[in-house]
């Protein structure tokens, strides 16, 4: 079997919210390699900007990396502005996806992406539960069919690289391939999260792949033991913290991945599958209507207002 290497000279990085920048920290900083990132909003990046410049100096200031380390690190980092829009990643070997979990606006960029950029450049997405191959196949160009050389080449080099969050702190990374993806687009997008030190396990292109088909039903049953009354908020999680040594309770790990996008996660799931054990808690639905949305949102199952 050939072995590749990852061979990307230059990232580009489309979304510069908390995963984007992330990515972006952790492939400037440990793979050591050219980031362009992309954002439709220039508050948005500045404030991505402004979250790297502060990791950087905390890990200076904890002796993790030298001054000179984090420089070099930040330095690699460039910005496509709003204006230039996806075709400013002309020059990347590897796109790397992180916007919504909307498999609309993500068949959308796809299929931008794939119109815009060399056939040679990998297109990741960071999706933690859309299906791999149903982004892929939004990548085929108008006119040609699934079968067709065009209609096989460019879904070839869609994969899923699912990072986890905090980026910088979280060691795994998850790799989905979806039933196009070719094993060389494998083998170079597994390559490449390494080299940002991250472990790397592969999933089936299934909903929720195995992370969140696991993690998302014990999340909603939290939420509906809430619901129901059957226990509070702080018992719920002091429960699975003390009883099952899990470093935070399932109701504050929600507020941490954003109820938006647990909400997002679980109808994936719940389309897909038709199974009713994935039917999200009235109580999620409800919280989202509400803009209580976790910390990001300052309110979720916890206040984070003078956070």
């Amino acid at each position: 079997m050939t072995i590749y290497g990852h061979g990307i000279r230059t990232l580009g990085v489309l979304g510069s919210g908390q995963m984007g920048l992330g990515i972006a920290y952790v492939a400037a900083l440990r793979a050591k390699v050219p980031v362009l990132l992309h954002d439709r909003s220039s508050a948005q990046i500045q404030k991505g900007l402004a979250l790297m410049d502060r990791l950087l100096e905390k890990d200076v200031a904890k002796g993790k990396i030298k001054a000179e380390e984090a420089k070099e690190a930040r330095d690699r980092v460039s910005v496509v502005p709003p204006e230039k829009g996806m075709s400013g990643l002309q020059d990347v070997d590897m796109v790397i996806e992180a916007v919504s979990e909307s498999l609309p606006l993500k068949q959308a960029i796809f299929g931008s992406l794939a119109a815009d950029l060399p056939p040679s450049t990998i297109l990741a997405s960071n999706t933690s539960s859309i299906s791999i191959t149903k982004i892929a196949a939004s990548t085929i160009p108008e006119g040609h069919s699934a079968s067709s050389k065009e209609g096989l080449q460019s879904p070839s080099r869609v994969v899923g690289l699912h990072f986890f969050n905090p980026v910088p702190v979280m060691k795994l990374v998850e790799l989905i391939s979806g039933l196009q993806t070719s094993q060389e687009t494998m083998e170079r997008a597994k390559a490449f999260a390494m080299a940002c030190g991250k472990e790397v396990t592969s999933s089936q292109d299934v909903p929720g792949f195995v992370s969140n088909a696991l993690l998302m039903p014990f999340i909603n049953e939290a939420i509906m033991c809430l619901e129901k009354g059957i226990a509070t908020r702080d018992d719920i999680d002091k429960t699975l913290k003390l009883g099952m040594n899990h470093p935070m309770g399932p109701l504050q790990l929600a507020d941490f991945i954003g109820l938006d996008t647990c909400l997002a996660i679980q109808q994936t799931l719940y389309q897909g599958t038709g199974d009713s054990k994935y039917r999200p808690s009235i109580l999620l639905e409800r919280m989202v209507d509400a803009q209580w949305l976790g910390k990001k949102s300052g309110k979720g199952f916890y206040d984070y207002s003078d956070a």
